[in-house]
């Protein structure tokens, strides 16, 4: 019932830039927090950054000051700027929200993500 799909991801050169989108659509009652997560082939999905609803963000030390998470509440959007990417950039990106939805009667949260979308990084 509940969608999200992500759109951005490609090649860019070191040092060069992406933006990330992803949008929810569906029974949606509110969404709450989003964020986003990577995840590089053989390793542990990580978190990116994360934006609540009012629009608080908090990054991981090692994106800080080149990663730029925002979102448009209207939308249900999510997007991820980055900036000076880096070969170790190169990851799947994954898009996650805790949304609350009606389920019968009941207003539950739960954790959705997206497919991921592939950003490499390379010259």
């Amino acid at each position: 019932q509940v969608q999200m799909v992500e759109s951005g991801g490609g090649l860019v050169q070191p040092g060069g830039s992406l933006r990330l989108s992803c949008a929810a659509s569906g029974n949606i009652f509110i969404v709450n927090n989003m964020a986003w997560y990577r995840q590089v082939s053989g390793k542990e999905r990580e978190l990116v950054a994360v934006i609540t609803s009012a629009g608080n963000a908090r990054y991981a030390d090692s994106m800080e000051g080149r990663f730029t998470i925002s979102r448009d509440n209207a939308k249900k959007t999510v997007y991820l700027q980055m900036n000076s990417l880096q070969s170790e950039d190169t990851a799947v990106y994954y898009c996650y929200a805790d949304i609350r939805v009606y389920q019968g009667d009941n207003l539950r949260a739960l954790d959705y993500w997206g497919k991921g979308v592939l950003v490499t990084v390379s010259s």
